[in-house]
């Protein structure tokens, strides 16, 4: 019975420990996800920071200058989506003409194919879009608060980025102060590997953001999207969400080819764009640039987005899975975490992994059994 109590006991501490915590990190979100936006983008810019103070530049100017030079980038990606969307907005009663015409003939297919009248279609599709907006009003609602928070306290990212670059020496030099003396060399170990991981992850997925937003422009153009260019980089930025990025950026240009062309050839060529650039993506670039510097096995990495949207909407799917990453690089240094580093990594499932020399050796086995 003791034994028993002493197990509900610690169960309840660590629910009560999981609910503050969840709650903390949602009432806390328009202070967090700055901030550790902030974190992400300071180990982005460090590589040229770094490289300044290595010529000569004082720390100060330095940051200052990778700061700069980050913002100029973002204001220069703003300004491009902000001009092509003045295009997309001036065409607007065309493409609502083209797609009301679509959505006619539509209907007429689906009453010459099902036989349910036009008129029921119409009636259908009222009530549909009247429940969307009378659900997700309170959803919209929400994100809107969100995202209208975060866009108030975006200005404070600079300051955050400046000082953590500032004062990282500080900052590794107190996590050893509070560290026994006998755990420096792990605690060195995991401010070692919490740098190079993130760091690289940040230059990688941005370099393959990059090369996505050209690919993902020039295979709309050789579609004949409409506002390929437009379309194709908001598509490449989506691919900062891992996995779920293809469907969410591909999801926009299907769309548009849907009620604004005058054919479902461009839908149909838009699906095999993405089934193409899903391909590359997951098997050239991505390996190949970004590596497996992160190495979370699939199935955490999906809860942990998921988990991100839930508590800080689509910044939270943007930045929270480098920060599982560090978690589970202080796992491995630490003993009693060490399961847990085991259970977010990929390793343990390597016999039933799907790897081309598996499929190769299938393939041989098969000519083997043709031949004999």
């Amino acid at each position: 019975m003791q034994l028993q109590d002493s197990f509900l006991v610690k169960a309840t501490y660590v629910l009560l420990f999981f609910i503050l915590l969840v709650y903390s990190l949602t009432a806390a979100r328009a202070f967090l996800v700055p901030l550790f936006a902030g974190i992400l983008l300071a180990f982005l810019l460090y590589p040229l920071s770094s490289l300044l103070e290595s010529k000569g530049v004082p720390r100060i100017l330095a940051n200052l200058i990778a700061i700069i030079f980050g913002i100029a980038v973002v204001a220069g990606a703003v300004y491009f989506i902000y001009a092509q969307l003045n295009f997309f907005v001036q065409d607007f009663p065309k493409l609502k003409a083209q797609a009301l015409e679509n959505l006619k003939h539509m209907e007429m297919a689906i009453q010459q194919e099902f036989g349910v009248s036009v008129e029921r279609q119409d009636q259908w599709l009222k009530n549909f879009i009247s429940q969307i907006f009378a659900s997700g009003d309170v959803f919209f609602k929400e994100a809107f608060t969100t995202t209208a928070s975060t866009i108030t306290k975006i200005g404070l990212m600079p300051i955050y980025v400046f000082f953590l670059l500032y004062y990282r020496n500080k900052f590794a030099e107190f996590l050893l102060r509070i560290t026994p003396t006998e755990k420096h060399p792990a605690t060195r170990k995991i401010l070692q590997g919490i740098s190079s991981v993130t760091k690289h992850y940040m230059g990688g997925i941005t370099m393959v953001v990059l090369i996505l937003c050209v690919l993902n422009s020039i295979g709309l153009l050789i579609v004949g999207i409409q506002y390929a260019l437009l379309l194709g980089v908001i598509s490449a930025m989506m691919n900062f969400i891992p996995y779920f990025g293809t469907l969410i950026g591909g999801a926009f240009p299907l769309i548009i080819s849907l009620i604004t062309e005058d054919s479902p050839r461009y839908a149909f060529g838009v699906i095999l764009l993405f089934i193409i650039i899903q391909f590359i993506e997951n098997n050239i670039l991505t390996p190949n640039i970004v590596g497996s510097n992160v190495r979370i096995n699939p199935f955490f990495t999906i809860l942990t987005i998921i988990l991100g949207g839930l508590l800080w909407g689509i910044p939270g799917m943007f930045i929270i899975l480098p920060f599982l990453a560090m978690f589970k690089i202080v796992c491995e240094h630490v003993e009693a975490l060490k399961p847990f580093a085991f259970l977010l990594s990929t390793q343990g499932t390597e016999q039933h992994a799907l790897t081309w020399k598996k499929v190769k050796k299938v393939i041989r086995k098969q000519r083997q059994r043709i031949n004999s």
